[in-house]
């Protein structure tokens, strides 16, 4: 390799980070988006003709890898604790008070931070290098979240720190005008919107590619340094100080008071100020700037005593219900939204709340043609609060019997709040229906994904799941970014799905309450799709964990025209309605509950699973006393840690490949 070219590859990651870092962090751009492309471009070219030259911190390596399965879950090397509110003035001046009551003469100094409404993350970073990012979870336990995190450009991938292994904790968020372009986005597709900023900024963590999360533009805000579990400074503002002399976006609107009424003033001035942020915030984070005064306060069962978020109050407004309508979600949810009289709400003009559901507006009181109260706090789509005078004409509403979409049935499960049409080809549902279908552990229809879904259902060329096996080469090389071998591939992807098991087909149809697992004790019970189709309740509830709630569900979608219409179309496409592998009653795994954590090296998790119920044995999702073995392979979750807490014996893949061809011995 010359020298020359392993330095100019070199350079042109330092420049890139050097402008990630001006337009990203400190959003002081000095170069145009066609010089920075052009840089990037050079780069990528260079990495892909020398391969052996790409970093895991390179700029060209934040968005990679194909779409996961699902999410790992991780232990926290310290508690993520939430913070007790303080809900007024009072409130904060019953924290300071406890607070001097505690130290004493001591003096004290708080660090007031705005808090920044978004879903909470752990970064770690090893020799300076980024490894792994966690959600907050449930404070103890949360998802990990790497490649997602890696596409955040305000997140370096490289740090200059001395520190060897160093953790930031900070808050992920969507700007505003990211968050009113996505919302665009979805309504030109007809999507539902989301509701607010923060709504969109945890889901867009959270999708399974990657790719999702790197078109969502989000942000990262760091407010904490970690090392070994411990905040590392003496101070915590000194801490902001260092976490923003190491490259990573530290919020600049933050001050250290030195006495309450410098705090109670900086949270006065945020509060007026704060439509004129490009985030949301719902108000300040106070906490005591001394971490040796922080260890002496110490914490209570939930939060820290030394912290404190003083919540702003919701805006607020008094309008009238003009009329209910209802809109149909992604999961066939049917959920009432007025439609208001418009009126400002802190600076927004606002037409529209959501009521959630039947039992929500059972609890208002509330009737077409009251006066009501709503509430904005950072959402788009308010709340109603409570009804403000009754409506001289005012009229009961209820859920329609019809999708309004598609005219299905409309059923609400007992024990369900929410009403939802059952009719899997609702349009509303559709383009879901059609990407769950097709998934990896599905259908396995490789190929299929968000962009062609999009194009497929906006021109009506797939109005029904079952569309899908009529689709056609030629028809497909038409439409955008598609060509003939493209779309010969798609096709080959499709027809081979036909010869997809019985437990697949079954999850496939996307029946509320069946999953993989409950598809798989189905197609045991009864063996064929006529027979789980043509089941009563009591009969369906003979299939392993299958209850009453799981079985009406299950009953009630096979009794919607349109779902037997769907089914029927399968069954002429050629796919499986037969179920001929059974599990056995006997064998060598008879008995026996395993629990499967992390990738295994030679096999996959599926593979894994139908091996194990094939040889008797039964494999479940959680560790509890009643699992025999947890079979661990790389990377394990918080199943391991499990494992050894109840005494559940562990084992790798050579020894469970052991048991499955000779038994326990």
């Amino acid at each position: 390799m010359k020298p020359k070219l392993v330095d100019e590859v070199e350079d042109l990651r330092n420049t890139l980070r050097h402008h990630e870092h001006l337009y990203y962090v400190l959003d002081q751009p000095e170069v145009g988006d066609a010089e920075y492309d052009a840089l990037m471009n050079r780069l990528r070219d260079l990495e892909t003709q020398h391969p052996e030259l790409v970093t895991p911190d390179s700029p060209t390596q934040r968005v990679g890898g194909k779409p996961r399965e699902g999410f790992v879950k991780v232990q926290h090397s310290a508690a993520m604790l939430s913070l007790d509110n303080a809900l007024n003035e009072d409130e904060l001046r019953a924290f300071d008070a406890r607070i001097r009551s505690l130290l004493g003469d001591e003096p004290y100094r708080y660090v007031a931070e705005l808090k920044l409404d978004g879903l909470s993350m752990a970064a770690h970073y090893r020799k300076g290098q980024f490894v792994q990012a966690v959600t907050r979870g449930d404070g103890l336990v949360g998802e990990e979240v790497t490649e997602n995190a890696r596409t955040i450009r305000s997140l370096p991938l490289r740090t200059d720190s001395k520190l060897n292994h160093f953790e930031v904790r900070g808050e992920t968020v969507m700007l505003r005008r990211a968050f009113e372009k996505l919302n665009q986005e979805r309504d030109e597709r007809g999507l539902s919107r989301f509701a607010n900023p923060r709504n969109a900024a945890a889901g867009s963590l959270r999708v399974l590619d990657p790719s999702v999360t790197a078109s969502r533009r989000l942000e990262f805000y760091t407010y904490f340094l970690m090392v070994d579990g411990r905040p590392y400074y003496p101070s915590h503002w000194e801490s902001l100080d260092a976490l923003q002399k190491m490259g990573f976006k530290v919020n600049a609107k933050r001050r250290l008071c030195a006495s309450l009424g410098e705090l109670l003033a900086f949270c006065k001035e945020w509060e007026s100020k704060r439509d004129d942020l490009s985030y949301e915030i719902d108000g300040v984070v106070v906490k005591v700037d001394s971490i040796e005064q922080q260890t002496r306060l110490g914490f209570t069962a939930k939060a820290p005593r030394w912290a404190i978020a003083f919540k702003y109050a919701a805006r607020q407004a008094v309008t009238t219900v003009e009329n209910i309508d209802v809109q149909v979600g992604r999961t066939g949810a049917v959920t009432p939204v007025a439609r208001l009289t418009p009126v400002e709400v802190g600076g927004v003009t606002v037409s529209r709340a959501t009521l959630h559901n039947e039992d929500e507006i059972a609890r208002l009181g509330l009737q077409i043609g009251d006066s009501v109260v709503i509430e904005r706090s950072g959402d788009v789509i308010p709340k109603v609060v409570r009804v403000h005078t009754q409506g001289s004409r005012r009229r009961a509403f209820q859920i329609p019997k019809h999708c309004p979409v598609c005219g299905g049935k409309v059923v609400r499960e007992e024990g369900e709040a929410a009403s939802r049409c059952i009719n899997t080809n609702c349009p509303a549902r559709l383009k879901e229906s059609i990407l769950h279908f097709a998934s990896r552990g599905v259908m396995n229809i490789d190929g299929l994904g968000d962009a062609l879904v999009e194009q497929l259902v906006d021109r009506a060329i797939v109005t029904s799941v079952a569309d899908l096996y009529e689709l056609t080469v030629d028809r497909l090389a038409d439409l955008d970014r598609m060509g003939t071998k493209s779309a010969a591939n798609v096709v080959r992807n499709i027809e081979r799905s036909k010869q997809n098991p019985l437990p697949r087909v079954i999850n496939a149809l996307g029946i509320r309450f069946v999953g993989e697992r409950t598809a798989m004790f189905l197609a045991e019970e009864f063996g064929d799709l006529d027979k789980v189709a043509a089941a009563q309740i009591d009969e369906l509830q003979k299939a392993e964990e299958v209850g009453p709630k799981v079985a009406e569900s299950i009953y009630q979608f096979f009794r919607e025209p349109r779902n037997q219409d769907l089914v029927e179309r399968l069954r002429s496409a050629g796919v499986q309605f037969e179920y001929r592998v059974r599990r056995r009653h006997g064998g060598p795994l008879a008995g026996l509950t395993f629990v499967l954590t992390g990738a295994l090296p030679g096999i996959s998790r599926e593979e894994a699973r139908q091996r194990i119920e094939a040889a008797g044995g039964k494999v479940s999702t959680a560790v509890s006393k009643k699992t025999s073995f947890v079979v661990a392979g790389e990377e394990p979750g918080s199943k391991l840690d499990k494992a050894h807490e109840l005494g559940v014996e562990v084992i790798d893949e050579k020894r469970l490949i052991e048991m499955l061809e000779h038994g326990i011995s």
